[in-house]
């Protein structure tokens, strides 16, 4: 089959992080304006669009609003109503492309109308300015999950860089996580320490997720899941979504880019990024696995996976590897939807 010829492995994909809103924030002024096309100059190309998406199989995105830890108290929290209000003015600009959803029923009917089901996670429990009023807003926001921590511990729980704290979670972070599940926010564990995940998996009663990150057992990077928390993804439920993130897939690279990134950066491709997927399918099931690419939160992107029109040459790996289309179909997107409907029921009820 010629190059020219080939049709790609479409996968429908819900992918768990994606910082399209910081970036719309840093570099576009918060416009929401021609994300229906592609411009020209490579150099000004945002990782996501429309038409990449489409592309790329994306029949659902969580949209991360993120708030760099710079910003503190109530700034931290008009900043992230601000990136949550950029996510509702998107998916109200491109209605024929774009669905607003918060279920896993919404997200189901914008698969079946060919629409891209849009939901909302907060990247940071720092965000929430240690108050479970603000807590409760995002969520009646539409905010379906939130990342415990984000790169610097909150007054309740370790980061899985800077300074430790608690050792994991103290009692205010068991709080935390008790309302989270009570209002039926889904509980991210990307970002903690690994005390922070086990204390975590220890505290809720409902499946949680990794929205974006991959497997310490290839890299021992802080911000990768070890095998003996993953190991506990069946029991809870859970899922990891494996990001593309190259320092968190690759040690080389890692390694390159702790010492400067002088010269040329040590190549990282998909296979390396199907190598974490696999590893998770080994330790957690292929129940517990998903996608969660980080796109327009890294400016370095593998090679083959560069923007969110590339999600296709993953499951063609894998494809190669031997994977079996229904094992597919549960990385692309009824794992993490699975765990969406675990949490919608509390969620209803609350926002009801």
């Amino acid at each position: 089959m010629t190059q020219q010829n080939h049709i790609p492995l479409k996968i429908p994909v819900i992918d768990g992080h994606n910082d399209l809103a910081w970036a719309c924030r840093d570099k576009r002024g918060y416009s929401v304006a021609d994300l229906d096309s592609e411009p020209e100059s490579a150099l000004s190309m945002l990782q996501t669009d429309v038409p990449k998406l489409r592309r790329g199989g994306v029949q659902g995105q969580f949209w991360s609003v993120w708030v760099h830890t710079d910003l503190e108290g109530a700034d931290s929290v008009q900043a992230t109503l601000e990136q949550i209000d950029f996510v509702h003015r998107m998916v109200e600009h491109y209605p024929n492309d774009l669905h607003w959803a918060v279920t896993a029923d919404d997200v189901q009917r914008a698969q079946i109308t060919g629409h891209i089901a849009s939901l909302i996670g907060v990247e940071g429990g720092h965000q929430m300015n240690n108050s479970l009023a603000v807590l409760r807003e995002f969520a009646r926001a539409g905010v379906r999950y939130m990342t415990l921590t984000w790169n610097s511990s909150t007054e309740w729980a370790d980061a899985a860089v800077g300074e430790v704290l608690h050792d994991g979670i103290n009692d205010r972070g068991r709080e935390v996580i008790a309302e989270m599940n009570r209002i039926g926010m889904i509980v991210d564990l990307s970002h903690v320490s690994a005390a922070t995940m086990s204390d975590a998996l220890d505290a809720t009663v409902l499946p949680l997720i990794f929205s974006h990150s991959s497997c310490f057992a290839l890299n021992p990077h802080p911000r990768n899941a070890p095998d003996e928390i993953l190991a506990r993804l069946a029991d809870n439920g859970g899922v990891q979504m494996i990001t593309f993130v190259p320092a968190f897939i690759s040690a080389a690279f890692r390694a390159w880019q702790e010492a400067g990134s002088i010269g040329d950066a040590p190549a990282v491709t998909v296979a390396d990024v199907a190598d974490h997927v696999e590893h998770a399918r080994r330790i957690a099931g292929v129940d517990h696995i998903g996608i969660g690419g980080d796109f327009d939160g890294s400016p370095e992107m593998p090679v083959g996976l560069e923007t969110v029109a590339d999600y296709p040459n993953l499951f063609e790996e894998l494809a190669a590897r031997g994977w079996e289309r229904a094992d597919l179909l549960k990385l692309g997107y009824q794992n993490v939807r699975r765990v969406l409907r675990a949490n919608d029921e509390n969620y209803r009820t609350f926002t009801a």
